[in-house]
């Protein structure tokens, strides 16, 4: 995976690009997604269709994905 742009751009918005045998889900490959941050991911998490489960992908924060009306989801808890 490749990112970029998050730096330079006034709205926050970072790019993504996958490698061919990217191991993540179709879906958060092949369609764009919006991040929010929320103060208890486990709490966002109740309920809702999981397609990636918490993980740590840097230190003092833990991120989850979900699937809301079709559509990738991440959610960010910084703590």
């Amino acid at each position: 995976m490749y990112v970029s742009g998050f730096e330079s751009s006034p709205y926050g918005i970072q790019w993504m690009r996958f490698d061919a045998d990217s191991p993540l889900p179709e879906i958060v490959k092949s369609v764009p997604h919006v991040a929010f941050e929320v103060d208890d991911l486990e709490a966002a998490l109740d309920g809702k269709e999981i397609l990636i489960p918490p993980n740590c992908p840097s230190e003092g924060v833990k991120v989850a994905m979900i699937v809301d009306d079709g559509a990738p989801v991440e959610l960010l808890e910084f703590q």
